[in-house]
């Protein structure tokens, strides 16, 4: 059953947004078809035909409004987010905000707060996260000039001065799967365990905490398995000082050098988790809200248990709603007894 058409009407007069995608309505001395909230003059009630689709409006011979295009899906729920995410995919180049606002009738503000909302990235954000996802997966089999065009580069230039940002080194490099790319780790211990600092030119890239040096090592190659990995000696001492000091007091203000890889939104969760003070646990739904992505709980929990860099990115203040512990890379005791040191 649908609406009575007193209500329909009454929905067209107030030009209700919740009224949109429930039915549309014809205006017959223009020929012309609308959803309700439409912005164009009122017409009078007794040129308005009410339909329940618009493929229903387009059989009855009326053509969609330029206005308000009925023929896109509202701008609110997941089938609007899902087309814009299709129109940033398949597009060459990614498209700037006007553009994606031109294509869906709906304002670059509201458009950009509706998508950052529901993915918890801008559409900016989204275009460069996809196209880090195709400079990965191209490179490990095609040509780095082939695959920056693919990748929406419109030349080289910006293609080679952003890369090692999105992909952590060179392309060359990266397109030779990491062989080259060197990194130094070393060993230490701590009240936690076995601690594991392995570094890059551009600063620490793991900080792990486990029970023998072995499985240290197992998990490190696993995850550098294209990187040269090189065993460091006492050049690590004054570094390995700084980790261990930082485990046995992760109140103090470290200042290690960081070299962080991951998605966008991974970043944009750790950026948030750093900020998180000593002492006052948060918790999964208060980081999602923080990155502005208030549904995105199940992903903010994801990004903690990616994360590769202990103690320096405390994904260990981050507890369930309910203030208990959750999982930990590195083991629920060691995640409590740093909780209490900070709490001491």
């Amino acid at each position: 059953m649908g609406l009575p058409d007193d209500d329909r009407w009454e929905d067209i007069c107030s030009r209700n947004k919740a009224a949109d995608g429930r039915f549309w309505y014809g205006v017959a001395t223009t020929g012309v078809f609308c959803i309700p909230s439409c912005s164009s003059r009122r017409p009078l009630r007794q040129n308005v035909r009410f339909f329940s689709s618009s493929e229903e409006a387009e059989k009855a011979g009326f053509r969609p409004c330029l206005r308000c295009r009925p023929k896109m899906p509202p701008a609110t729920g997941l089938e609007f987010i899902v087309k814009l995410c299709r129109l940033i995919e398949e597009a060459e180049v990614p498209p700037s905000l006007a553009e994606l606002a031109r294509q869906t009738g709906v304002s670059p503000f509201s458009l950009h707060k509706k998508f950052k909302a529901a993915v918890g990235i801008t559409p900016k954000g989204y275009a460069q996260a996809l196209r880090s996802t195709r400079l990965r997966s191209g490179l490990e089999g095609g040509s780095v000039g082939a695959v920056a065009f693919n990748a929406g580069f419109n030349s080289l230039s910006p293609f080679y001065a952003s890369a090692p940002a999105e992909l952590g080194m060179s392309p060359s490099v990266f397109a030779a799967n990491g062989a080259g790319e060197e990194i130094h780790f070393a060993f230490g211990h701590c009240s936690l365990g076995r601690v594991m600092v392995a570094i890059t030119t551009r600063g620490i890239c793991a900080l792990a905490f486990g029970d023998s040096d072995e499985s240290l090592e197992f998990e490190l190659r696993k995850k550098f398995r294209h990187a040269r990995l090189l065993r460091g000696g006492a050049e690590f001492g004054d570094l390995m000082s700084r980790v261990v000091a930082l485990a046995e007091n992760p109140k103090m203000d470290h200042r290690l050098p960081l070299d962080i890889r991951g998605t966008a939104f991974q970043r944009k969760v750790w950026e948030a988790i750093q900020r998180i003070p000593a002492g006052m646990p948060s918790n999964y739904q208060e980081i999602a809200r923080s990155v502005g992505a208030p549904d995105a709980a199940r992903a903010v929990a994801q990004a903690c248990g990616a994360n590769t860099i202990a103690v320096a990115i405390p994904c260990h203040r981050v507890l369930r709603k309910d203030g208990t512990l959750s999982g930990y890379r590195w083991g629920v005791e060691r995640k409590k007894k740093l909780l209490d040191r900070e709490s001491s």
